[in-house]
Formats: C-alpha cells, sequence, structure tokens
C-alpha cells in the first residue's frame, strides 16, 4: 500500500557508455556492448518494478590528443534498434533513448519511434539532445555548421515537427472492418508544415502509438531549458545530487508549471545517482572509496586536467602539485567533450583554490571534483537516504548508473527496493501498462519549444 501523504518514488537504470563510470578493472565486468548484457540490465529493472531503463547516446567516440578516449566504450549497438530487442524481452520496463536532433531528420525518427510505442505496447521515451562540436559533425553531409543557438531551434522545431507527424493520425483513424480486418480512414497521416529549418509534406506512414507521444525527456540547466521543461517536458534528468543544491532546481522548475497551466505532478524530477551497498556503513564506505579511487587511475587524472588546461601535462606526477602554468584558452586536447568546453580558464582557478585549501594532489583533486557515490551504507542506510531525498522535494526519483555491467544493479533491486516497499513509497507490482503510467503523466502536451541537453551530458 502507498503510504499515506508521502511522494511515490521513481526509479530508472542507465547502462553507462561514456565517462569514468565503469568499473572496468573488477573482475565482474563484463561486456558493454553484448546483447546478454543489455538484457540482463533491463530484465533485473523490471524485476526491481523500475520506471524505465535508459540509453545514452554518442555519435563520435571522444579522442583525447589524437586517439580514442580510454574511458569510453567503442561498439555500442544503435539506441533504438537495442530497445527494440529488449521491447521483446521485457512486458512493463519503460525504454528510453537519447537520439540526436542535429543529425536525424524528423519523418525518420518520429517514425521509428511510433513504431517501438507499437512494438512495446506503448513504453517509450525519446531523451532530445543535440551536439555542440564540428567534431562530431564530421561523421555526417552538414558537418558542424550550426551555432549553438541554431542547433537549439532546430532541435525545437525538430520536437514540433515530430509531435505534429505524430498528431496526423487521431485514434480513429484505423477501424476495424465486418471481416475482422483493418482499413485507413482517407486523409489519415496527412501533413504539411514548414518552418526554419524543415519544409516537408505529405502522408505520415505510421499511426499514433499507445502513448500518443512517447514521453519527452530533456536535459539542461540554462534558464531556457527549465522554462521548456516546465511548458512541454514530461521528465527533467538533473546532475543535481546534492540535497541542497537539488532543492533548489526542484523549486525553481516546479515553480514555473503554474504558469504553463501544469499541475506539479506533471512534470517528473529526477536526477542521476550512484550506490553502494553493503551489510554494515562502513563496509559500504570502504568499497565507496576504493571505487572512486579506481575510476580516477593516475592517467584518468591527468586526462582530466590535460581537459582543462588544454596543454600535454603528462611529464606531471599525479601525485604531486597542480602545474603552475595558466590553461591554453583557444587549445582542446578532449574532443568530443562537453563538460569542459567553457570557462576552462575559471575551472582552473577554482581547483587551484581547492587544491591550496586542502593540500590535494593532482589525482585527489580529480576524485574530489569528480563527485563521490550518492548514496553509501547498509540496505537500510540507502533506503532511508533515497526516502529522504524525494520526500524532502530535491527529486522524484533517481537513475541509477550502476559501476558494473551487467550485475550492478542486483544490489539495489534485491535488498534496497524491497525496504522502499516496505515503507509504502515505492511499488509492488506495476499498476499500468505504459510509461505514462508508471510515471503518473496524463495525455501528451501540444508540440512547444525545446530548449535539448548536450549529447554528451545526456
Amino acid at each position: 500500500m502507498p503510504a499515506i501523504g508521502k511522494k511515490q518514488v521513481h526509479l530508472a537504470a542507465q547502462l553507462p557508455g561514456i565517462d569514468n563510470v565503469t568499473l572496468w578493472s573488477d573482475p565482474r565486468s563484463g561486456s558493454q556492448i553484448a546483447v546478454d548484457s543489455f538484457i540482463r540490465l533491463a530484465q533485473t529493472a523490471e524485476r526491481g518494478k523500475f520506471d524505465f531503463f535508459f540509453l545514452a547516446e554518442g555519435l563520435r567516440p571522444r579522442e583525447h590528443k589524437g586517439h580514442v578516449y580510454d574511458l569510453d566504450v567503442v561498439g555500442r549497438p544503435e539506441n533504438l534498434t537495442m530497445l527494440s530487442a529488449l521491447a521483446a524481452v521485457t512486458t512493463r520496463l519503460g525504454l528510453a533513448a537519447t537520439v540526436n536532433a542535429t543529425f536525424n531528420e524528423p519523418y525518420e525518427v518520429a517514425r521509428r519511434l511510433a513504431t517501438l510505442d507499437h512494438l512495446s505496447e506503448g513504453r517509450t521515451a525519446w531523451n532530445v539532445v543535440t551536439s555542440f562540436d564540428a567534431f562530431t559533425g564530421e561523421n555526417f553531409r552538414r558537418g558542424g555548421f550550426l551555432a549553438e543557438s541554431d542547433r537549439y531551434a532546430r532541435a525545437a522545431d525538430f520536437l514540433s515537427t515530430a509531435r505534429a507527424l505524430w498528431d496526423s493520425w487521431d485514434d480513429g483513424d484505423i477501424r476495424a472492418d465486418v471481416a475482422g480486418g483493418e482499413f485507413v480512414r482517407a486523409g489519415a497521416g496527412r501533413f504539411a508544415r514548414r518552418d526554419r529549418h524543415f519544409d516537408i509534406s505529405g502522408a505520415f506512414t505510421t499511426p499514433r502509438g499507445p502513448q500518443g507521444h512517447p514521453v519527452v525527456i530533456q536535459a539542461g540547466e540554462s534558464d531556457a531549458g527549465r522554462e521548456f521543461a516546465a511548458s512541454g517536458a514530461d521528465v527533467v534528468f538533473s546532475k543535481y545530487n546534492r540535497l541542497d543544491e537539488a532543492r533548489a532546481f526542484y523549486r525553481d522548475v516546479k515553480g514555473r508549471l503554474s504558469g504553463h497551466g501544469r499541475t506539479r505532478d506533471e512534470l517528473k524530477i529526477i536526477p542521476t545517482a550512484t550506490a553502494v551497498v553493503a551489510d554494515t556503513d562502513e563496509e559500504a564506505a570502504a568499497r565507496a572509496a576504493e571505487i572512486t579511487r579506481s575510476l580516477v587511475s593516475p592517467q584518468t587524472a591527468i586526462a582530466h586536467l590535460e581537459a582543462v588546461w588544454g596543454r600535454d601535462l603528462s611529464a606531471y606526477d599525479p601525485d604531486g602539485p597542480l602545474p603552475g602554468i595558466e590553461p591554453e584558452a583557444d587549445s582542446l586536447l578532449l574532443k568530443g567533450h562537453s563538460t569542459y568546453r567553457k570557462g576552462r580558464g575559471e575551472t582552473a582557478r577554482q581547483w587551484r583554490k581547492l587544491a591550496g585549501e586542502r593540500g590535494l594532489s593532482i589525482r585527489e583533486l580529480v576524485i574530489e571534483v569528480s563527485g563521490g557515490q550518492t548514496f553509501v551504507g547498509s540496505p537500510r542506510t540507502v533506503a532511508d537516504a533515497i526516502d529522504h531525498f524525494v520526500q524532502s522535494d530535491g527529486a522524484d526519483g533517481f537513475v541509477f548508473v550502476p559501476h558494473l555491467t551487467p550485475g550492478g544493479l542486483d544490489d539495489l533491486v534485491d535488498r534496497v527496493v524491497p525496504l522502499l516497499q516496505e515503507k509504502g513509497v515505492f511499488r509492488t507490482e506495476y499498476a499500468g501498462t505504459t510509461l505514462r503510467d508508471h510515471l503518473g503523466l496524463g495525455a501528451p502536451r501540444p508540440a512547444t519549444a525545446l530548449v535539448p541537453g548536450d549529447e554528451e551530458t545526456s
């Protein structure tokens, strides 16, 4: 039974593909690209009654000093194809994919998403992102010509056009005839769309999926991004997992909803998180420290520093002090990474200040700024912390990113979820069949402007 007066916690899972999240050195670490790994993680999430399983996307492996970045997964299957396979081996779990709005076309993406929504019986979500750099654009005919403001404008038109394509069918366009077959009403799927970026017309071939529109996910911290979230997104990925920062973000975005005729329940704010669970808090803390240190190897520490400084710092000792030289403002040694592409001089200044105050080496500093594990402790400690974060309006739930593939969700599902269920803040069974049901969302909203997240942070 749901606890009276308490918010229900939303849980999701992500199979990581970029950044130093995966604990490669652990002997239990399996393939990051094999279909069986995706299947096991997705089925574990469904066993835990999670809302959805999320796949991020990078359209080109990042490069560090001309070589593929060591921490990236190379060879990952394409998202929607993989989720189509997962639709066949799950029954209720939502299936969410990042699909890029800079280097795709609305007709194709809308058709593929509607198809997946039919295939999964209403479990599809679309995380809409853009690409910011010509480096990624080299894979595509358009290259990297879009300025930052233009890529956001294109993405806004892209989403609005996709929604118009889905809405070109209504629920009565396919009808059964007396022999038990089906026919399509004349005019179904007809559309015409003209704006700055698209001039298309014709007939959309795929009827509306069970959800009408797939769930729309957005990630963005700017004022414009927050305003879009309030106006039309269904889920917002947040980077805030410190409670004070998270509550400020939550208040701001939720406070904008009434201006768009929406209630607080119509938008879910879900930060990414990690969990380290052990029999005791002390064991979990020791394991979390071990994981964090393993994720930031000496080579990783120098690579992070080079991403900010824009210089070859391979001669520096990772266990020594920060370099005394200033960053090269126009030099970029880590290509395809959005985190350190702006404000690197200010980042270096802040890192120097922190290292000086705390007496940190290069490696210790990178460990510190990379952030520790989000939830650490015994199953009871972790369950209590998750519940407190949500009840304190820091979030509506979490997207958990496991350190291990494919068994990294087992402790969370088997040891923490039952305690959340015991508290009455998490479902014991799925109450509905669609992802909109799981998230407590109503019918899709009309087309609206979009300011999506950057590809590498989404």
